[in-house]
């Protein structure tokens, strides 16, 4: 039985490197362009998320405070409880009393009960204050966050719809993508996709079009076309640094550009021939 052994990436010629290579390249464009049509949506998303978590959190927040002083409130109500028992207590002495110090010691607690009376009553007054600016705070966060969540939830269903047209096509051509990745020697493969990153459109290898690199539109040395036909290295645009590779290895049909120069030359020429008669 004869078993086909499955080719090690780095005996693969530097053409079907190439090849491979670009191979990788449309299918991560095409991934590129199911991602592009979901746009700023998944930011926008997150972004909205991130608001309604922020909000919830001042909420809770204030939720907090509104209980904290409330307790106040009841802690500074029972203190007036305790002063006017205090107070009520001391009136009930003073007719009891049996000297002048006695009575000014008493006369003195009572002022004193009754003053804290009314500080504690200030400070309530100053916390129930504060409860409804809490309240407010509360309402206004509330009434944000039920505006952020509804157009979360459009947000949402709007990405959703798009994901669920592209998902199987995504999920294929994510495949097919790492499939082409294992036939791509690793230095070669970390290569393109560092040269990718950088890539303002996501190229990492483009094909040469009218003597230009097909990614930054420089033009390429005669001798340098040369050697990207002959397909014996892989060779870089000095200027953007993407892998470049000739139209045809590409599979890439340039007949019209290519058709029209010869013809206009064609044309040239027979005008010469037939003019040049007439001249002698």
């Amino acid at each position: 039985m004869h078993f086909m052994a499955k080719k090690d990436p780095t005996d693969l010629s530097v053409e079907e490197k190439l090849k491979t290579l670009y191979q990788l390249q449309t299918t991560l464009s095409a991934i590129d362009d199911k991602k592009a049509l979901r746009g700023e949506l998944p930011l926008e998303v997150q972004d909205l998320e991130d608001e309604i978590a922020g909000l919830t959190i001042r909420i809770e927040k204030i939720q907090t405070d509104i209980k904290d002083f409330q307790a106040a409130i009841l802690q500074k109500k029972a203190e007036i409880n305790e002063a006017q028992a205090s107070v009520d207590r001391y009136q009930n002495q003073l007719n009891e009393v049996k000297n002048n110090r006695e009575y000014d010691t008493l006369t003195k607690e009572i002022e004193y009960q009754t003053l804290e009376i009314e500080l504690c009553n200030k400070k309530i007054r100053e916390a129930m204050i504060k409860v409804e600016e809490k309240k407010h705070d509360m309402e206004s966060a509330e009434e944000i966050i039920k505006d952020r969540q509804m157009a979360l939830d459009e947000k949402k269903s709007e990405l959703n719809e798009i994901m669920q047209e592209t998902k199987d096509e995504e999920e294929k051509l994510k495949a097919k993508a790492k499939e082409l990745e294992t036939k791509i020697e690793p230095r070669l493969l970390s290569s393109f996709k560092r040269i990718r990153k950088n890539a303002r459109n996501g190229l990492g290898i483009v094909y040469v079009q009218r003597d230009a690199c097909g990614g930054c539109f420089n033009k390429i040395p005669p001798q340098r076309q040369l050697d990207i036909k002959m397909h014996k290295k892989v060779i870089v645009c000095e200027y953007c640094g993407r892998i470049m590779i000739d139209p045809e290895l590409a599979g890439v049909k340039i007949e019209n550009a290519a058709e029209e120069k010869p013809r206009r030359k064609r044309a040239i020429r027979k005008k010469a021939e037939t003019e040049t008669p007439a001249e002698d």
